[in-house]
């Protein structure tokens, strides 16, 4: 007899979902979704084509911020996604663009900060609730560090988020860049993922992996090969990484992104890009099967995130 699909193996236009069904915020979405900020490299009608592409492959979780593009991203998913496709949008808060800073972004951690930020994406992506808003904070993993009137107490964030939860804006809150002691702070508000700098190489959260699995918190890695920024190690760069797509035959990065998704049930996978090619071998990464040879030599591969922490 032919094996039947179960329904939960199929996105909304009935895909199989790449890396089998994950859990989000109450939802039931692909494993491997994609994260949205590198579309600001492309024109409006390639971004679109690509999102639509991301869609047809499986991927039904969009990473995204007002922040990516000055609203360009967020309105590019607007145009591009259809609710038939019902696909979970889910933004962040906590930084604003910064057209003429020499990064494209700055620190926006103020109360009345956060929720102008959560009334600039949903005016961009057309929305009169965001699903699940990501509180970025600045505490823990590489990039911006807070100052002066941008260094603002969690629970004062928790505070807005929660309210705008009440008033029927956000959906869901989730956090990122947030340490151990903060996510245990947070957990009474209600957390529904948790998104850090992780990877084969970076493994300093793993503390936090384990807490999230417990709570049943979706764990998102941002960065999941590495080698973002100066100084950070390069999944792809690891012998053991190397010798593993060797001998499948498959992209070194496919390798990377594999581990995370065998590594707990609870992760799910952002990987971004604008190029049609990686897309399709980043959703590939959900079907690869490593054996305990393989995912042994990798889970041996030693730890450098303490050496790009600032």
């Amino acid at each position: 007899m032919p094996s039947t699909i179960r329904s939960d193996q199929l996105t909304a236009g009935g895909v199989a979902r790449p890396g089998g069904p994950g859990a989000l915020s109450g939802r039931t979405v692909s494993r491997v979704g994609y994260g949205a900020m590198q579309l600001r490299r492309l024109d409006r009608d390639a971004a679109i084509s690509l999102l639509r592409h991301a869609v047809d492959l499986g991927v039904d979780h969009v990473d995204t911020a007002y922040f990516y593009g000055n609203g360009f991203v967020n309105e590019v998913i607007a145009a591009a996604l259809r609710p038939e496709d019902d696909v979970l949008v889910v933004t962040k808060v906590g930084a604003e663009p910064d057209l003429t800073g020499p990064i494209p972004l700055r620190l926006a951690q103020r109360p009345e900060q956060l929720r102008a930020g959560v009334e600039d994406n949903l005016k961009s992506l057309g929305l009169e609730q965001l699903p699940l808003v990501d509180l970025r904070r600045a505490d823990h993993g590489p990039g911006l560090r807070p100052e002066g009137d941008q260094i603002v107490d969690l629970d004062d964030q928790l505070a807005v988020m929660t309210d705008l939860r009440d008033e029927g804006k956000i959906g869901a809150i989730g956090l990122s860049g947030v340490s151990l002691d903060g996510l245990r702070q947070a957990l009474p508000a209600g957390i529904a993922c948790v998104q850090n700098a992780y990877n084969l190489v970076a493994r300093d959260d793993e503390d936090m992996v384990r807490l999230c699995l417990a709570e049943g918190i979706a764990w998102v890695p941002y960065f999941p090969l590495g080698g973002a920024y100066a100084g950070l190690p390069k999944v792809t760069d690891e012998p053991a990484v190397i010798a593993a797509a060797q001998a499948l035959t498959i992209p070194t990065a496919q390798i990377g992104l594999a581990w995370l998704l065998h590594h707990t049930p609870h992760t799910l996978l952002i990987p971004g890009t604008a190029d049609a090619d990686h897309l399709r071998a980043n959703v590939g990464a959900g079907a690869i099967t490593l054996d305990e040879a393989t995912l042994a030599a990798l889970d041996a591969v030693p730890t450098r995130a303490g050496d790009i922490e600032s």
